[in-house]
């Protein structure tokens, strides 16, 4: 059966993609439908066409799925954001076990590996602590703020995310409102012409303190005095207030949210947070995770399977800002971190100095280079290792060298399990043993998950 481009189509959900994208077929040939569920029977339009595979665009839902629910935000189907937010919660954990189990047992060739329940939340919104809302027109010259259309630049305008904090649309509506007094324009990336860029904003869940970071495309904005008094005069529930405003610059003709150079206009230029009872300071490029609540429970059992009895030395490798280092540090003899980004190494110096933590030490640079470079030149060793690498997993040189240290104990915290079970089967074939997985929930109402994997050495024969 020849399938066309811009027919509708009757077919069933059957499957989904990592992605969150629904899988039907019709007379055997795949089409992949985002916001649908397993279960629903819809009505969708052909869009584009390849030799074994399609895509489509949900035009109607004949019968609804029993694991789809009425997404709660009106921009769910057009923002490329939540992408599982038509399925129950219970259904999203479930998606995200056999996420991990299948990437487990098809790249990794773990078959025998027991894979629990994903650890969710019991109030899976309003959970993130950062938003990066990117500024722009609508076709009527207004000003927008919001979120990218899936694999677009096009803004869908949404300054309230159900699953960002709603301060955040307090504090667009506020700088809206001073762009449009002061005739401030708005970036436009086709031309590199217009100033603002996007509107970062960090928040300490715990401490109330709030960051507002505009990126411009320039090095100042206009009447910046003003700016100051219409944010910092802001309130909000509880004990929140803006402690920081910093100025970002990037005139880079770039997809890069972030420039190299910030200049603080108001406050200073961090806010502070806690994980658990540590202390982390927090510039604007410093990584930390967005789920403060879920990201305790991913570093409670990081130190778990570390098995730490306060002898052991220990390096934690793509650091960040020593989040799970000093988390590590309260119960080990010595703990050394790695980081390539030299603001992130900062910060963590200082939030060992501010926790009081003596027995951290941290390096700038590729951990794929240092640790080899050290292990060859110094000798250093690990009693236990723990990775958190970026979504690309970790380079093999960096996986020859932690398999020469020998550590005891391996912890590999993921947000990719794709790249974690090819990066497992490596360690598996050079004498490490899988012992536990975990799934926590960091991203609910997305198609990500964090995963924590315990790897001990296996005795010699």
């Amino acid at each position: 059966m020849e399938i066309i481009k811009n027919k509708e189509y009757e077919l069933l959900i059957e499957d989904m993609t990592v992605s969150g994208e629904g899988v039907g077929k019709i007379d055997g040939y795949a089409l992949f439908v985002k916001d649908t569920v397993v279960g629903d029977r819809i009505i969708a339009k052909v869009i584009k066409v390849k030799k074994n595979y399609g895509y489509g665009r949900l035009i109607s839902i004949i019968e609804p799925s029993e694991e789809r629910v009425e997404a709660p935000c009106p921009n769910a189907r057009a923002c490329g954001g939540c992408t599982l937010m038509a399925m129950t919660y219970e259904s999203q954990l479930e998606f995200k076990r056999k996420l991990i189990e299948n990437n487990l047992r098809h790249i990794g060739g773990f078959t025998d590996i027991f894979i629990p329940p994903v650890i969710g939340m019991d109030k899976p919104f309003r959970y993130r602590n950062k938003a990066q809302f990117p500024v722009g027109k609508d076709r009527n010259g207004n000003i927008v703020m919001g979120f990218y259309a899936g694999r677009t630049h096009s803004i869908v305008p949404c300054e309230d995310c159900l699953i960002g904090s709603n301060v955040n649309a307090i504090i667009l509506a506020k700088i809206k409102e001073y762009m449009v007094k002061n005739n401030v324009e708005p970036y436009d990336e086709t031309s590199h012409s217009g100033l603002i860029r996007h509107i970062l904003i960090r928040i300490g869940f715990t401490t109330g303190e709030i960051m507002v970071c505009p990126v411009i495309n320039g090095k100042s904005l206009p009447n910046e005095d003003e700016l100051i008094k219409m944010l910092s005069n802001l309130t909000f529930e509880g004990d929140r207030k803006i402690a920081s405003i910093i100025i970002n610059s990037n005139t880079d003709k770039t997809n890069v949210i972030l420039g190299k150079t910030s200049r603080v206009i108001f406050g200073r230029g961090y806010i502070e947070d806690y994980i658990g009872k540590i202390k982390y300071r927090i510039s604007p490029l410093s990584f930390y995770q967005v789920n403060p609540a879920q990201t305790s429970v991913l570093y409670d059992l990081a130190l778990e399977y570390a098995g730490l009895t306060g002898s052991e030395i220990v390096w934690d490798l793509y650091c960040g800002i020593g989040t799970i280092s000093l988390f590590l540090a309260k119960r080990a003899k010595q703990v050394y971190g790695v980081e390539i980004v030299p603001q992130a190494i900062e910060d963590a110096r200082n939030n060992a100095i501010i926790n009081e933590i003596t027995n951290a030490r941290f390096y700038v640079g590729k951990a794929e280079e240092v640790l080899p470079s050290l292990y060859e030149n110094e000798g250093v060793y690990a009693d236990v290792i723990v990775v958190d690498p970026p979504r690309k997993g970790c380079d093999e040189a960096l996986l020859d060298t932690i398999i020469k240290m020998a550590p005891r104990r391996i912890v590999y915290v993921s947000c990719d399990s794709a790249t974690m079970a090819r990066d497992l089967k490596y360690m598996a074939e050079h004498g490490y043993r899988l012992e536990k997985v975990q799934g926590v929930d960091q991203f609910p109402m997305t198609g990500h998950v964090e995963t924590v994997c315990l790897l001990s050495r296996k005795a010699p024969v």
